[in-house]
């Protein structure tokens, strides 16, 4: 099956992966060529999500890969990985979407459930027919959010009050079910998770407008006014923000995947136009300095795909810690801001207009830049871990 490796695959990682696992991401690459590359520059112009995608994201059958209550055999990071780069190379707004429902919402439930819960919501979601969101981040609270969560839970008998704001919540506006982050009254400690039904009363979400990056995504402020959630929906081991930590730092790896298919496709865009772009007689691909940003853009690629590959190894070896993800997230995304510059740069005036899908990319690498821990937090994450010190405030 060597033959349908990517170009920009340089040194083969994806030879990595067994002939099963390539037969599924095979599978998931003719899909968003055929269904969503025509269309992605056009979504994201209008700001406009692909509602009518979501059941043919179903019949893929790759939400619930990771999760054995939804009844398939086990998969390896090593493939998630390659199916949210390969997401990413073709739309990162679609990426992000199937990240926090696949990654963040049901991450949550499978890390975070008893085994009752689990059973309860995985399948559903699993065959995409319930939506999830993931609701942590606050308009006063992001890098900060784990000290200064404002949203509370009141216990009242076998209910929870909700009471608060979240921001930035990817997917809020058609979720199905939203995992809520609260602080218990009176338990300065006691960060609890909540599975809440979206058409519960007291819940509300609203979309974000006006958004330069993302803006296929329906990113929305969520207001939970006295919102009333039945203790069968609270997360059983969600006891503290350590364990939505735990969600975190595995949905942190899911970025830095993400970050170098951002890479590999603005390469093969630049590549391709250079190729084609004629000026002083010939393809402007035939000059010294094109090639040498070209290569550059390929290195920084081909280097973040293999850290992101170990990183994969590693936590399939059981190995895998908080810094690993955060370097990883880190140092990919950062590389990523530069690399899609040099994509546009590459197009001249033609990139920053959506013919060439240059300037999506672009765009879209500020939000992967900042979302799952900015870099500045992850490299603290990392500096702690290397030196025994915490250096936050």
């Amino acid at each position: 099956m060597t033959d349908d490796i990517l170009d920009e695959d340089l040194y083969r990682f994806e030879e990595l992966l067994d002939d099963s696992e390539r037969k599924t991401l095979h599978r998931v690459r003719a899909f968003l060529r055929e269904e969503v590359a025509p269309n992605a520059d056009a979504w994201w112009g209008k700001a406009s999500f692909p509602h009518h995608l979501i059941p043919r994201y179903g019949e893929l059958g790759i939400a619930g890969m990771p999760y054995e209550e939804c009844g398939g055999p086990a998969v390896s990071s090593l493939l998630s990985g390659f199916i949210a780069l390969e997401m990413a190379r073709v739309d990162a707004s679609m990426a992000t979407f199937y990240g926090v429902h696949s990654g963040l919402a049901m991450g949550s439930i499978a890390r975070c459930g008893s085994e009752e819960q689990r059973r309860r919501w995985l399948p559903a979601m699993g065959r995409m027919e319930q939506i999830g969101a993931f609701a942590l981040t606050e308009p006063q609270g992001g890098s900060d959010v784990a000290a200064g969560l404002r949203t509370t839970a009141r216990r009242e008998g076998d209910t929870w009050v909700l009471n608060g704001e979240k921001r930035w919540i990817g997917n809020a506006t058609f979720a199905d079910l939203v995992i809520v982050w609260a602080r218990e009254e009176g338990d300065e400690g006691g960060v609890r998770g909540f599975v809440v039904d979206s058409s519960t009363p007291g819940f509300s979400a609203t979309v974000i407008e006006n958004k330069i990056a993302l803006r296929t995504v329906e990113n929305a402020d969520i207001v939970l006014e006295n919102c009333r959630v039945p203790e069968e929906n609270r997360l059983q081991k969600a006891n503290g923000f350590r364990d939505t930590a735990d969600v975190l730092r595995r949905t942190r790896s899911g970025v830095a995947w993400e970050a170098v298919g951002v890479m590999l496709a603005a390469y093969r865009i630049a590549l391709d136009y250079t190729r084609e772009r004629e000026q002083f007689g010939g393809p402007v691909a035939r000059f010294q300095l094109v090639q040498d940003l070209l290569v550059r853009m390929l290195s920084d690629a081909t280097s973040c795909l293999g850290m992101v590959v170990r990183l994969a190894q590693l936590e399939d070896a059981g190995t895998f810690r908080d810094e690993h993800s955060a370097m990883a997230k880190a140092h990919c995304t950062t590389r990523m801001r530069e690399v899609v510059g040099w994509g546009r740069e590459l197009l001249a005036g033609n990139g920053i207009v959506l013919d060439y899908s240059i300037g999506r990319f672009v765009a879209d690498a500020e939000a992967l830049y900042s979302y799952e821990g900015t870099r500045e937090i992850n490299t603290l994450i990392t500096g702690r871990a290397v030196t025994g010190l915490g250096a936050f405030v």
